[in-house]
C-alpha cells in the first residue's frame, strides 16, 4: 500500500478548520473552565486507489478559557490512520505542523491576535505501531494571549 504524502498532510492541518469560530466566546466575566468542542474528519489519500484502506480518520478537540484578562487554549488531535507500508516512516508528512488562533472579537472580520504553529505533530504522525498502523494522538501546549476587556473568540484553527 501506497503511504500519504504531502496531499493528505495539507488535509489534515486544514481539518481543524472545521471547527474553527467561536468555540469560547469569552467576556470579561467568563468562569475559568475550560470548554470544547469536538469535530471528525476522514482524509482521503488521492495517490492511492487500491484494494486496501487508506483513510486518514482525524478527530480535533479544541478547548479555550478565559481567567481575568487573559484567554487560554489548546487542541487535541488524535488520529486512526492506514496500515501503511513501513513502519515509522519519517517522510510521510513533510513539514506538518498544528496552528492554533486567537481572535479578537469585533464587527466584521475578527483578526487574529495570537497564532501558534506546533511542529512536533509531525513526528507523531509518523510513529506507528510495530504493525505500520498509523494510529495516534498530540497535544498542544497552551496558547495564552492577554486579552484585556474585550472579547475574544478561541480557539480557531486550522
Amino acid at each position: 500500500m501506497s503511504v500519504p504524502k504531502r496531499s493528505v498532510i495539507t488535509a489534515l492541518v486544514a481539518t481543524a478548520a472545521i471547527t474553527a469560530g467561536a468555540l469560547a466566546t469569552a467576556a470579561p466575566a467568563s468562569a475559568a473552565s475550560y470548554k470544547c468542542s469536538t469535530s471528525k474528519k476522514s482524509i482521503d489519500d488521492p495517490s492511492y486507489s487500491g484494494p486496501w484502506a487508506d483513510n486518514w480518520d482525524v478527530t480535533v478537540r479544541l478547548c479555550a478559557k478565559r481567567s481575568g484578562r487573559h484567554v487560554y487554549t489548546y487542541a487535541k488531535v488524535s488520529w486512526d490512520g492506514p496500515v501503511g507500508g513501513a513502519v515509522d516512516d519519517r517522510g510521510i508528512f513533510d513539514g506538518a505542523y498544528f496552528q492554533l488562533q486567537v481572535k479578537r472579537s469585533r464587527a466584521g472580520a475578527d483578526p487574529i491576535v495570537r497564532s501558534g504553529n506546533y511542529y512536533r505533530i509531525e513526528s507523531h504522525l509518523e510513529n506507528s505501531s510495530a504493525n505500520a498502523n498509523y494510529n495516534g494522538s498530540y497535544t498542544t501546549p497552551v496558547l495564552t494571549y492577554r486579552i484585556g476587556t474585550a472579547k475574544g473568540l478561541a480557539p480557531t484553527a486550522r
